[in-house]
């Protein structure tokens, strides 16, 4: 299903974040490999360095470059690769939960096509690595639980730490550790022991809050970190939010259509069967309050598009799918068993049907003749020549796709005064789309030659 995509250039939605990423994965390969050091094209004459989540997805990638040769065809196959450990993860996850081989199988076969993980298994986004560092965690954890085997907690910790450090989010992973450790020292009053046990598991959270407490200073106008604490949004926006997020993102790109009925045979079956009863359900339902608060917290951001926000869901949503499917399979009825083999062989179908449209290039999300003109637009210049490109509100399209370092601008919103100050910082080319810069009369008196138009992009030499 992935393999006709694998060969596409970067495009549909959310193209903006997947250039950031893959921007950040070349200028390692091509500048410095230095991990602390990850670098973005819009950066004018500086540096470009730009810390977000801690880069160690794209380092990776960036190094697998050094095997394979730099190409989008290579990070594709490494987020495969990460995707299929997700799901592999997803199944002995809830195989140590439930010990129901059939359930597990069940619960990873809906989970690999969940839409929006379909889509995004072989995009470049450091969400894949986070998502299966915390799903192999809790696997670790679980396992721990029941073997005591300290080198197994060490290592949960180790692995829910790297999700954190790769997308914050996933530091409420680190829950059901807590909760497990909390309910301990309640119970036996083992104080010694339990913080032995915290200490190993929770000291490689050291690294993530590190990181974090230096870099957010650095995030000016980031929405993330604020939340709802700076919500400038009424109320109606924000309930339109939520209902859009539970009746449309919910069962149409994180579940799959198919995955409905288990989904809320999952809660009937969780209450019908007493679940509750199962000496892991605190720590996943704890996980679960976590995962809702942040969503809670974060929705202003969310809002109707950011699903890739939501992966954290995941392993959850799974766990009550695949637990719902397993007892409507297991039922007396025998027409409930070729319901749930009719779904399950549905799941493939409605989850290439919905992502199909985001793999069209004629729509690719942005301006088409960035990905229809890419070769000329990189070749027209010198590689190591300083531009000036627009329109581009994300200001990482553009510059992925010319494959050049300098200013961007946005909204036409590029005047003399700004040009003159770009020029004089070692700008040599403009790059636009935008007939109402490239034709103000105060801005060509700085453009000396038109040298390639393609499309509605035209590429100018500026006077010096």
């Amino acid at each position: 299903m992935h393999y006709k995509h694998f060969s596409k250039d970067l495009i549909s939605i959310h193209s903006w974040r997947q250039t950031q990423t893959q921007t950040t994965i070349n200028n390692f390969y091509e500048e410095d490999m230095n991990i602390l050091n990850p670098r973005r094209n819009d950066r004018g004459n500086g540096d470009g360095i730009f810390r977000m989540e801690f880069p160690l997805m794209q380092w990776l990638v960036a190094g697998s470059y050094y095997v394979f040769g730099k190409s989008v065809l290579v990070t594709r196959l490494f987020m495969f690769g990460i995707g299929l450990l997700s799901v592999f993860g997803m199944y002995k996850l809830l195989l140590i939960l439930f010990k129901k081989e059939l359930l597990a199988i069940i619960g990873a076969w809906a989970f690999n096509f969940s839409p929006s993980f379909f889509y995004y298994t072989i995009n470049p986004l450091p969400d894949n690595l986070a998502l299966c560092c915390a799903i192999w965690g809790l696997v670790l954890f679980f396992k721990w639980t029941e073997s005591k085997k300290h080198t197994q907690l060490v290592l949960c910790g180790i692995l829910l730490s790297i999700g954190a450090l790769c997308k914050l989010p996933f530091i409420l992973y680190f829950i059901v550790p807590a909760v497990y450790l909390l309910r301990n020292i309640f119970r036996n009053r083992q104080y010694k022991k339990n913080v032995l046990q915290g200490v190993l598991v929770f000291a490689s959270l050291l690294f993530p809050l590190l990181w974090y407490i230096t870099v957010i200073p650095e995030w000016v106008g980031n929405g993330i970190v604020s939340g709802m604490f700076d919500n400038s949004m009424n109320f109606s926006t924000l309930l339109d939010y939520l209902i859009h997020n539970l009746i449309s993102t919910l069962p149409e790109l994180l579940l799959n259509y198919g995955s409905i009925l288990f989904f809320i045979a999952g809660f009937y079956f969780l209450f019908k069967k007493k679940a509750f009863r199962n000496s892991h359900f605190l720590l996943v339902i704890s996980l679960s309050f976590g995962v809702l608060g942040y969503f809670a917290f974060e929705i202003n951001m969310i809002a109707k598009i950011h699903d890739y926000y939501l992966f954290p869901f995941y392993p959850l949503l799974f766990i009550l799918v695949g637990y719902g499917a397993y007892h409507i399979y297991t039922g007396e009825k025998k027409s409930f068993k070729i319901i749930t083999i009719c779904l399950l062989c549905v799941l493939p179908i409605t989850c290439y049907i919905r992502m199909y449209e985001r793999w069209i290039p004629e729509s690719p999300g942005f301006n088409k003749d960035l990905l229809e003109y890419k070769s000329e637009l990189r070749r027209i210049i010198p590689n190591d020549a300083l531009v000036i490109i627009g329109n581009d509100v994300s200001r990482y399209i553009s510059f992925y796709y010319i494959d050049k370092k300098g200013w961007g601008f946005d909204n036409d919103n590029l005047t003399s005064n700004k040009l003159n100050t770009m020029i004089d910082s070692g700008a040599e080319f403009l790059y636009s789309d935008s007939r109402k810069v490239d034709s103000n009369e105060l801005i060509t008196p700085y453009l000396d030659e038109l040298i390639l138009q393609k499309g509605s992009i035209k590429v100018f030499r500026l006077k010096h």
